[in-house]
């Protein structure tokens, strides 16, 4: 029988643009933070599990490395790579090891150093994440130009503008502006957004996340173990898990990743969450936003909006605190950061501090419901991870 999994303490480094540190320093800082708010040692974790693409660092392979400048003597590590998911991934491993018994306390951590390449280095080895052979080389498709198409499918369809686009980093970098975590921690105008040069049309500058450095991490334990260790546990009360074809003109519907909404039904199934109307269930969420279409049909994936609607959220403010549900008050990964291996990780945090009551003046939700989300897409859709957090 499975048993219940609680995260009893959380991490989350300053991400950017990290030249001051090493990878193994860059992953200590929120390793420490970690296991200082689970008031345990190095020495009391069982398993690591590390969530890292890494092959844009001079570190490729960086756990063992990191285990021993954090002082980590586990009986097992592991590296695990999901594309843009690789943090949920990570967390899904720690889980499914924590609740099948085969360890009582495991550290998820997330770290990347990103920018140890040159952009364009970076932006070709993250657009290998799709079908490398037919679409990147044969149509020079990367991210930016892959989820273009679907910006440029849904204006097309349902009549939203690069109005509606730039309301979501607007709205990201206004949370983030609170957030000294955030790579980018200021505010943007929605003149700004749409003044900022075309990277791939409709995308501005702006409508797109950073590279980021960054690390995040967090500790799973037994419920019989976290029990002894807090007072405040935050239980991962499901998980779904969804994958797709690699080629994305494979899928039967372009304007809907079929894996997001698999991984949704999933999460909400198992927590007995009415997927057509999760809101009434859920305080806050965190969402893929590494381009700001993916936050609008991640609105309608999860079931915040229906088909074709998603953009009105953002364009009647729904998704700020307040509205119908608040949606990336971390910053996102358009303005918080998208170091690959810590986001997942970065989302898992931030949701447990918001749930705890931890978060920063200004961006602290209002817990109703005592439950969070978090959606992580790899790739376009490639892979997909959603966790329901709760405080019961």
């Amino acid at each position: 029988m499975s048993r219940r999994v609680a995260i009893v303490g959380v991490g989350h480094s300053k991400y950017g643009y990290r030249y001051d540190v090493s990878i193994a320093e860059l992953a200590w800082e929120s390793i420490k933070d970690a296991l200082d708010m689970a008031g345990v040692g190095q020495d009391d974790i069982e398993f690591v599990v590390y969530g890292n693409v890494g092959v844009w660092s001079s570190e490729p392979l960086p756990a063992v490395v990191i285990n021993e400048y954090a002082g980590l003597t586990p009986k097992g590590t592991m590296r695990v790579e999901a594309a843009c998911a690789t943090g949920s991934a990570a967390i899904k491993q720690g889980y499914d090891m924590v609740a099948g018994g085969q360890a009582d306390l495991v550290l998820v951590v997330g770290v990347e150093k990103m920018n140890e390449s040159p952009t364009p280095i970076v932006v070709e080895l993250i657009g290998r994440a799709g079908n490398y052979f037919w679409e990147f080389e044969n149509f020079g498709l990367t991210f930016p130009g892959y989820y273009a198409l679907y910006a440029t499918a849904y204006m097309s369809k349902y009549g939203a503008t690069e109005e509606d686009l730039c309301r979501v980093a607007v709205k990201n970098h206004h949370y983030a502006s609170m957030n000294p975590k955030a790579h980018f921690p200021r505010r943007i105008t929605l003149e700004e957004c749409m003044k900022s040069r075309y990277i791939a049309w409709p995308f501005k500058l702006l409508d797109c996340s950073p590279i980021s450095d960054g690390s995040a991490a967090i500790i799973l334990a037994s419920e019989h173990v976290a029990r002894k260790i807090t007072d405040s546990p935050v239980w991962i009360e499901s998980v779904g898990v969804a994958s797709d074809t690699s080629n994305i003109s494979r899928r039967p519907d372009f304007l809907i990743r079929r894996a997001v909404v698999a991984a949704a039904r999933e999460a909400y199934k198992k927590a007995g969450i009415d997927p057509d109307k999760p809101v009434k269930y859920i305080d806050v969420a965190e969402v893929h936003d590494a381009f700001t279409i993916a936050e609008i049909l991640s609105y309608e994936e999860l079931g915040f909006a229906k088909q074709g609607e998603g953009y009105l959220l953002v364009r009647e403010e729904q998704t700020y605190i307040g509205g119908l549900i608040p949606v990336n008050v971390s910053g996102g990964l358009k303005a918080k950061g998208h170091p690959l291996g810590a986001t997942g990780v970065g989302m898992a945090a931030e949701l447990v501090n918001q749930l705890l009551g931890r978060s920063e003046r200004g961006r602290q939700v209002e817990v109703r419901h005592g439950r969070a989300l978090a959606s992580n897409v790899g790739g376009t859709g490639h892979y997909a991870y959603v966790f329901v957090y709760s405080l019961t």
